[in-house]
């Protein structure tokens, strides 16, 4: 019965992260296969839709008519991930080799002309210095780097 509750609240979040995202299209390749995702596949639905939902808070901030669409390709999340009880696992950070790392590829499209695009891999290995405006979500070092990467790739920003 549990497992039927935890399975229809992802599915109403993913059907809520669907409707919501107009300005950008996420997608994953082989999520399960990727270097470091959480095991669990709700676990992996949720992380999904946080990046799906933060992909679409940056993708606001386009000009009118573009879209964002993004193929995840590889995700190495921020710390290790440690087996401790049968239904969750705790997420380590040591500032040490354990970085957050994203491989993916991605468009800007305007009027179904791409506009811009790249395959950018994502690392970033002094996670734990500095500030991070996202530090009291889940999965706030990985937020922090797409933000990054948009500001300064997609946006042409530099601050």
């Amino acid at each position: 019965m549990k497992k039927f509750i935890r399975m229809a609240g992802v599915a109403v979040l993913l059907a809520a992260s669907s409707v919501a995202s107009a300005g950008a299209k996420v997608t994953y390749v082989e999520t399960a296969k990727m270097t470091d995702v959480p095991r669990f596949s709700t676990d992996r639905e949720s992380m999904e839709i946080h990046f799906r939902e933060h992909l679409e808070l940056l993708s606001k901030q386009l000009p009118a008519g573009q879209q964002l669409n993004v193929e995840f390709l590889d995700i190495d999340l921020a710390g290790d991930q440690f087996p401790r009880v049968a239904i969750q696992d705790v997420r380590v950070l040591k500032g040490r080799a354990d970085w957050p790392r994203m491989h993916f590829r991605y468009t800007i499209e305007q009027d179904g002309k791409v506009v811009k695009s790249g395959e950018p891999k994502l690392a970033d290995p002094n996670y734990l210095m500095g500030s991070n405006r996202w530090n009291n979500e889940q999965y706030s070092h990985e937020k922090q780097m797409l933000e990054d990467w948009f500001r300064k790739d997609v946006l042409g920003k530099s601050r």
